[in-house]
Order: C-alpha cells, then structure tokens, then sequence
C-alpha cells in the first residue's frame, strides 16, 4: 500500500454559502480520501485530507476550483503524518 498523507488545506476567497463545504465532502469521499471540512470564522474553509501522494494532489487542484458559485482566492497546504481518519464528515 501507498504511503498515507495528511495535508492540511486552508482555502480562501468566496467558499461559504456557496456549497464548498459539502462539495469538499462529497469529492473527497468519491476520491476515497478521509478527513473534516469546516468553515472558519474569518470566512474561509479548513480542510484536514488523508490519502495517499497522489489522490491528495487531484483532491488540492479540485480545491483550487471548488464547486460553481465560489471563488477560490488562494490554497494553501501544509503537510503531515497521518491521524488515520475513518471516514470524511464536515464539522461545525
């Protein structure tokens, strides 16, 4: 099996209210990656994604895209060992 990943994502600019949250959910589950999504009080989107190399780069070029009605000023990740999420789930 691959090397699992943790990378840690904070996305900026237009990703409330527009669905982000539950996009984020929804491809990272299709992707088979784990982790959380939530949204932050300053307006912006943490994500936690668990995964191997290689499902988490096509999960962050999604995430500079986002879903229709955002807009994705800038992505920024940080990488780190794993935590072994079960599943991926949006927090509040």
């Amino acid at each position: 099996m691959k090397e699992k990943l943790l990378y840690k994502i904070h996305v900026t600019g237009r990703v409330q209210g527009v669905g982000f949250r539950w996009s984020a959910a929804n491809e990272a589950r299709i992707m088979g990656i784990k982790g959380i999504v939530k949204n932050l009080s300053d307006g912006s989107v943490y994500i936690e994604a668990e995964g191997a190399r290689e499902q988490l780069n096509s999960y962050l070029e999604w995430c500079k895209k986002g879903p229709g009605f955002c807009y994705v000023e800038s992505v920024n990740v940080e990488t780190l060992s794993p935590v072994n999420y079960t599943d991926f789930r949006i927090e509040h």
